[in-house]
């Protein structure tokens, strides 16, 4: 009895797991497999002999490395200026007490659960105003402005787990305001930044929208609207925008990898220094 106790909730995690799973395993198996393959019927669920013509493909395609560039410059812009702003936001927020607290607390929310597409007229409006359409610094703003107010939020709960304890400690031991925060408070903080830093990098990384209508030059497009080029009047190319996919998530898993060893750095350092 016990034995099934513990059976079923692993069962259930293993259905969830490959039902999630599927769809990747699906991406990476269309872009290794031989474009005669592809559409087959019955389907082939395993590549025996895997070609990696559709990655040569994507890769070649007019304009690749400068969608990279763009997107890499615009995304890692937008997560580094949010992320720094974010991170004094919530210092401020959740260390001091000070008149309308509570009310920019809920409005941080309120903006939080705007619909992303509700603010795209506005956007636009504002942006040819001052001449920014055509212009990566405008979906850095646009990426900023969306990253915001969860990365406050966040991060807040984060600072707020810190105890004020820790910082009076160094303050008595000599360091400065600046130093207690740097030495002390912010090692802790690793968890919360790079939970935020993830979902900064995702939000922005994966965004079609604004890209396509706000950049009206090739020169400016960013990976999202390159991977929609694989969709033409005749007919799709399966097999270069799984390659194109599998290539798009890359930087992702890579950004991960390298934020996730920070943030075990941040602990380890954090409870050394604590």
């Amino acid at each position: 009895m016990r034995l099934a106790r513990k059976a079923w909730p692993n069962a259930v995690a293993l259905v969830v797991i490959l039902f999630f799973a599927f769809p990747a395993y699906w991406m990476l198996r269309t872009a290794f497999l031989p474009t005669i393959d592809i559409q087959s019927d019955p389907p082939v669920l395993f590549p025996t002999s895997p070609t990696l013509d559709h990655f040569a493909t994507a890769v070649e395609r007019p304009g690749f490395w400068i969608y990279v560039r763009n997107s890499l410059f615009v995304t890692l812009a937008a997560v580094a200026l949010s992320t720094v702003t974010a991170l004094l936001a919530a210092v401020a927020v959740a260390r001091f007490r000070f008149r309308g607290r509570k009310a920019y607390l809920i409005l941080i929310l309120a903006v939080q659960l705007a619909p992303f597409e509700a603010l795209f007229i506005p956007y636009f409006l504002v942006f040819r105003q001052f001449d920014l359409l055509d212009r990566l610094p405008a979906l850095i703003l646009v990426y900023f402005v969306s990253i915001l107010p969860f990365t406050i939020w966040t991060l807040r709960g984060f600072v707020a787990a810190v105890p004020a304890e820790l910082e009076e400690a160094a303050l008595v031991d000599g360091c400065t305001r600046w130093q207690a925060f740097l030495r002390v408070v912010l090692p802790l903080l690793g968890p919360g930044l790079v939970a935020t830093s993830i979902f900064g990098f995702i939000t922005a990384w994966n965004e079609y929208l604004y890209a396509f209508v706000f950049m009206r030059s090739e020169d400016h497009y960013t990976l999202p609207v390159w991977l929609a080029t694989f969709r033409t009047a005749f007919g799709d190319d399966w097999g270069g925008a799984m390659a194109g996919s599998t290539l798009f998530t890359l930087p992702v898993l890579i950004f991960f990898l390298i934020v996730q060893r920070r943030m075990v750095g941040g602990l380890t350092a954090g409870a050394v220094k604590g």
